[in-house]
């Protein structure tokens, strides 16, 4: 998930974490304030009942006290009132015979006083002394008018927070896009620096903020990658002259010395042993040299779409001609048919190399035993899977066999120098590729070379 889109999202739900909290503060309040208001007017009847029945003996005061509340007291709906004797004894039972709900009557009899709400019916009730006697007073009503507008009040609510969460995400959205926008210009001036404009740079804002940093950052980073991209350009450009020539000299030098009459037997062995390690020598700067350009000037290539079946014909064909005794076979048994799983984005002499490299390893360390070449398909990816039957490589030593110069212990009587496997991931990790081994020792090894196909690599 981008940051943009992590940002808008924290965003929205920390906007709509505060109306949530506003609006329900709102919902209880209005609720709270309404059911307490109702419950007052119901006990301001019980009192006026409760002396209109129990408290006033004139029926002249009676008569005042209904006409002052008809007057001033509006009449609730459904409004019910409720005189009860409670008997000293058995007070429950007693009053559980009347229609009135048994928590009320529990409540009552418990705290003097009692509030009680069923589905939409509301009571409240008061125990009164009278004549030496003690009375329940119960008023009750149903269907408040404002019940329904406390529902229509959450139901707004509900509906206006809803929409406030798409309309605060659209903002969101917006002011997020218009934050990271300076980001996306880095990004894109980013990648359209490559090894052809290194000295390309980044337009740094006077805003002294955090992405003048990061542009600044990024300009001292292609600063620093342009110097060493330029030394290793220069070395690559002119060590195949300048080292090339002396050992070429040298090498002239001992044949034409070897060729000379009158050598001692010792002599003529010091000038084999000179040629023998004078061509040690140009293959080590050859495959650095091979190493060098794959790292730094791969992408200068000519990059094409590769057949990869033709490829392992051109390995073997090549590998024949350089080791006679190697037996190569291809299996392509598992060969996918269709064409464009089996075509990748890159430059075919590198991969030639590189998939030659590890086709040579596998006879040289197998003895010349037969070595299978396949071709797998895997999703996105089409896999070179070179199979042999050698010595294998101990397990503890895996970690280290893409190190240049680094030999297995059990590789002593073999020639080699070590750069062939380093040289082969250089160049599968130029094409966006990886390397994978399966190998035990006696047994043989399987390496496999995963690399994207032209569709996922998206050429």
């Amino acid at each position: 998930m981008k940051i943009q889109t992590r940002a808008t999202l924290l965003f929205s739900a920390l906007t709509s974490l505060v109306i949530l909290v506003f609006c329900g503060s709102i919902y209880l309040f209005t609720n709270h304030y309404a059911f307490e208001d109702f419950y007052r007017r119901l006990e301001t009847r019980v009192i006026i009942a409760s002396d209109l029945h129990l408290h006033l003996n004139s029926n002249t005061d009676k008569e005042l006290v209904r006409q002052m509340r008809q007057a001033y007291l509006e009449k609730l709906p459904g409004e019910k009132e409720y005189l009860l004797e409670v008997p000293q004894e058995t007070a429950l039972e007693t009053l559980q015979t009347s229609e009135l709900p048994e928590p009320l009557l529990r409540e009552a009899l418990a705290k003097q006083s009692a509030r009680y709400r069923a589905n939409r019916t509301f009571y409240a009730g008061k125990l009164e002394q009278a004549n030496d006697k003690t009375y329940l007073v119960v008023v009750s009503a149903h269907d408040p008018y404002w019940l329904e507008e406390v529902e229509k009040l959450y139901k707004f609510l509900l509906i206006g927070f809803l929409l406030s969460v798409g309309i605060v995400y659209v903002i969101g959205r917006k002011f997020t896009a218009h934050t990271f926008n300076p980001v996306r210009e880095i990004i894109k001036n980013v990648q359209g620096i490559s090894v052809e404009n290194l000295n390309q740079r980044l337009e740094v804002d006077n805003n002294k903020d955090e992405l003048a940093e990061l542009a600044q950052t990024f300009n001292g980073m292609l600063t620093r990658l342009e110097t060493a991209f330029e030394t290793q350009n220069n070395f690559v450009s002119n060590a195949s002259h300048e080292l090339r020539t002396p050992l070429t000299i040298i090498k002239g030098e001992a044949e034409l010395t070897l060729a000379s009459a009158g050598l001692t037997s010792g002599q003529r062995q010091s000038l084999e042993v000179i040629l023998h390690e004078a061509d040690v020598l140009r293959d080590i700067l050859t495959s650095l040299l091979g190493m060098a350009q794959s790292g730094f000037d791969g992408k200068k290539q000519n990059w094409e779409q590769v057949r990869i079946d033709e490829l392992l014909w051109l390995v073997k064909e090549s590998t024949s001609q350089l080791y006679p005794g190697c037996n190569i076979r291809l299996d392509f048994s598992q060969m996918p048919t269709e064409e464009e799983l089996l075509l990748v984005y890159g430059n075919v002499n590198l991969l030639k190399l590189a998939i030659g490299n590890i086709v040579m390893n596998a006879c040289k360390y197998s003895h010349n035993q037969e070595v299978v070449l396949s071709i797998q398909s895997e999703q996105t990816l089409v896999a070179v899977v070179v199979r042999d039957k050698g010595i294998g490589i101990p397990e503890q030593e895996l970690p280290h066999i893409f190190v240049p110069f680094f030999r297995a212990s059990n590789t002593s009587e073999f020639e080699g120098h070590g750069v062939g496997l380093p040289l082969s991931l250089n160049i599968v990790r130029l094409h966006k590729g990886s390397i994978v081994i399966n190998t035990q020792v006696g047994a043989g090894t399987e390496i496999k070379v995963l690399l994207p196909t032209v569709e996922a690599a998206g050429q």
